[in-house]
């Protein structure tokens, strides 16, 4: 079985662990903390950075572009539905603005919006201030930032049947993994952003999200909300 070195609220974990569960694969969650640099961790992957997936039988997977490329190169025969999946566009450009997409939510949402908010609500917090600080401009203007992206959200569900186009990809995995955890703190003004909510109701009725809306830090519960499918 693969085993997936996360942590319960690192977007890029969670972007693997969706892509995983729509895939139907299975998988083991061992959870790492990312400010403890573990010798052995760093044997696996020596940047010290999560996800790091073990395939069964097969290669040690460092960071999230290289993971999911790994898993969305080919088309997965799902193991309980046996239907073929497939999260990368069959058309080279489909596939370059997927490609540009999961890019933008990786880097820009996660350096703009939830990295800050995980340094402030978890690290610095917690004495886990050992984190690399963010850019104090994140921090002071995070609330511009957000409602900036889930703009940008709206812009592109209102647009096309997904983000990235009429079927469900990496795209939406990936924005949906940074947005799950500024929902988890329940930070989120869906309310102002109609159809990006639409956008994340569809995605959070999934049930590879699912397992997500199970995860829980220690003294740190979410909102009410943010199991309510329905929120």
């Amino acid at each position: 079985m693969h085993k997936l070195r996360q942590f319960r609220l690192c977007p890029h974990s969670r972007a693997v662990r969706l892509a995983l569960g729509e895939f139907g694969i299975a998988f083991e969650l061992v959870e790492e903390q990312p400010w403890a640099w573990r010798p052995d961790f760093l044997a696996l992957n020596p940047a010290g950075e999560l996800p790091v997936l073990q395939v069964a039988d097969g290669p040690v997977l460092c960071g999230l572009y290289s993971t999911l490329e790994f898993l969305a190169e080919e088309p997965y025969r799902h193991r309980t539905t046996d239907q073929m999946v497939r999260l990368l566009p069959t058309d080279r450009e489909q596939r370059a603005e997927v490609r540009r997409l999961v890019d933008w939510f990786a880097k820009k949402h996660d350096r703009e919006v939830v990295q800050p908010l995980l340094y402030d609500r978890v690290f610095a917090s917690a004495g886990r201030a050992s984190m690399p600080a963010p850019d104090p401009r994140a921090l002071h203007v995070f609330g511009a930032n957000l409602d900036y992206h889930l703009g940008y959200v709206a812009f592109l569900a209102y647009q096309r049947r997904w983000l990235g186009g009429d079927e469900l990809t990496l795209a939406d995995l990936v924005a949906a993994a940074q947005l799950s955890v500024a929902d988890y703190f329940g930070v989120v003004p869906w309310e102002a952003h109609p159809v990006a909510k639409q956008w994340y109701q569809r995605i959070k009725s999934r049930p590879s999200l699912r397992p997500l809306l199970a995860d829980r830090l220690p003294g740190l519960p979410p909102p009410l909300a943010y199991t309510n499918l329905d929120f």
